[in-house]
């Protein structure tokens, strides 16, 4: 387990390059955490830094965000929390990302969490005191 610290935002993308020198090859990250806890925040730095180059923002109602780099790398940004039931993962056909070899960052995984591929890092992010962020990978 791995654990990175966020005092502020302005430490985010420090935050950010720090989570990807921990990605290593694992491809499907699930992000858990309280609504406003910030996931969406932390994936959107992480992507900057990756060097997506299009706009980033949260899948809410579309589900799915499809994002690509400066050196034309695909990721997927999911976000379950809207889905009600199972079946709508299937109709977009979820396994074609989470089996990509692209990196998936995925919120609210709790929602489809037969369908989450048994690989994938846990990313646990805790809102502390002061507006301080905990985030904990469990590999």
């Amino acid at each position: 387990m791995k654990e990175i610290s966020i005092k502020s935002l302005d430490e985010i993308s420090l935050a950010a390059k720090k989570f990807i020198s921990m990605i290593g090859e694992n491809k499907v990250f699930v992000f858990y955490g309280a609504m406003g806890a910030g996931k969406t925040t932390f994936i959107r730095a992480v992507c900057e830094e990756l060097g997506v180059t299009d706009v980033i923002n949260s899948p809410t109602f579309a589900i799915i965000n499809e994002y690509n780099t400066k050196d034309g790398e695909q990721i997927f940004h999911f976000d379950f929390y809207r889905i009600n039931k199972i079946e709508e993962a299937y109709d977009f056909g979820y396994e074609d990302y989470f089996y990509s070899q692209k990196l998936c960052f995925v919120e609210w995984p709790e929602k489809v969490a037969e369908l989450i591929p048994s690989d994938a890092i846990e990313v646990h992010i805790e809102e502390i005191e002061n507006g301080a962020r905990k985030i904990t990978i469990k590999d």
